[in-house]
């Protein structure tokens, strides 16, 4: 049984070299489960095919409360030269969910160890598919909570915490409000005539629609949002055309709108879906915009933070707590968050000295694994003095 901190390295390093895919995450819920099991925690049940659930009780009366881990790693393959590198070609935990999962798994076992401390119960949520794309059906958190996660007893307040690269190991940072933005997929299709390319004036050229499209839509967040809210709209792939002395007929444009409110996300996409309908119409073409949700901004409840960051002040340093941006990355925690109240939290795990550095996402990401320790001290106090 895991009991010290090179044991919990061990955890780590074996769900970083063993990274699975989001809805493909079997071998990891079984290595949770068994890890869970020799905790000696025995209410633990699959939800969601490869979620796992814990449910630690107190021996004190008291609500129920959770923290949430996700499992899933990403289509990216691994440049670092470690012992524990990935092992499954193409995909590796470039996220640090391998350190959620940890921080996740030792959290656990300390809240089951002083449950005589605990007033009401702690569920501890591993979630699959935290990376996935949009889908017509629920996935991740929303799949989670549809099938019922914060029922049973009925959770009143979940927490989580993401490693954060520009954060100094050693740190826990906060953001007093939004943590996460808010994202949805935006594909524009634009529908021209083909013609020539000698004689344009016969056609209606949609790849010139296109480009006035995209240099159109960099002035929704200068000129239509506030320059006080957070927003990012990004095209990230263009397509038209099928030969070179051809006027394209057809151009298709695929991008993300990022917001940390609702509000400025509204006011983005009325703004995008005016510019493509009036810009396309304006030079002969149709334009047409559809917009995919996924996950919705992260905004931390104000008490539930401030309880955490004064718990964690109190027991582990004042200086261990600071003050963090909010983040344009999307998170789909705001399933929980949006139902009950949230606390999501930054986990420092930078050194330069030993050249962790590397940003979320890319074939270098690595932590220092003080971190972990750190964030296990941080999640058991905080389970167990709200």
């Amino acid at each position: 049984m895991p009991k010290t901190k090179s044991d919990l390295i061990d955890i780590r390093r074996h769900l970083h070299a063993h990274p699975e895919l989001s809805l493909q995450e079997e071998k990891t819920a079984s290595y949770i489960e068994d890890r869970l099991s020799e905790f000696g925690l025995n209410k633990v049940e699959r939800i969601a095919d490869t979620g796992v659930v814990a449910l630690v009780e107190g021996e004190k009366e008291g609500p129920t409360r959770a923290y949430r881990a996700d499992i899933d790693a990403l289509p990216i393959a691994e440049e670092n030269d470690v012992d524990y590198a990935s092992t499954n070609p193409g995909v590796m935990h470039a996220c640090g969910h391998d350190v959620h999962t940890t921080v996740g798994l030792g959290t656990a076992r300390e809240v089951h160890r002083r449950r005589s401390e605990l007033a009401g119960s702690i569920k501890f949520i591993f979630q699959p598919a935290e990376e996935a794309s949009p889908e017509d059906e629920p996935i991740g958190a929303e799949r989670l909570v549809r099938e019922g996660v914060l029922e049973d007893p009925t959770v009143e307040a979940v927490y989580a915490l993401h490693c954060m690269p520009a954060l100094e190991v050693g740190k826990i940072g906060y953001t007093g409000g939004p943590v996460w933005a808010g994202s949805e997929l935006m594909e524009i299709e634009i529908e021209g005539r083909k013609a020539h390319g000698a004689y344009p004036h016969e056609g209606i050229d949609a790849v010139a629609a296109a480009a006035q499209i995209v240099v159109a839509l960099q002035q929704v967040v200068s000129r239509r949002i506030d320059a006080r809210q957070s927003c990012v709209v990004t095209v990230g792939q263009i397509e038209g055309g099928t030969n070179y002395n051809i006027l394209a007929e057809t151009a298709s444009l695929t991008g993300i709108v990022r917001g940390l409110s609702e509000e400025a996300m509204d006011l983005a996409k009325t703004s995008i879906d005016q510019l493509v309908t009036n810009i396309a119409a304006g030079l002969g073409a149709r334009g047409k915009v559809r917009f995919t949700a996924g996950a919705r901004p992260v905004i931390n409840d104000t008490d539930l933070e401030e309880a955490a960051v004064a718990r964690i002040s109190e027991i582990l340093g004042s200086d261990i707590v600071t003050a963090h941006p909010p983040q344009l990355g999307a998170e789909d925690f705001s399933a929980f968050s949006r139902r009950i109240p949230g606390c999501y939290l930054f986990l420092g795990i930078r050194n330069e000295a030993r050249g962790i550095t590397h940003p979320l996402h890319t074939p270098r990401f690595d932590v220092d694994e003080d971190c972990i320790g750190l964030g296990v001290a941080a999640m058991t106090e905080v389970l167990l003095n709200p």
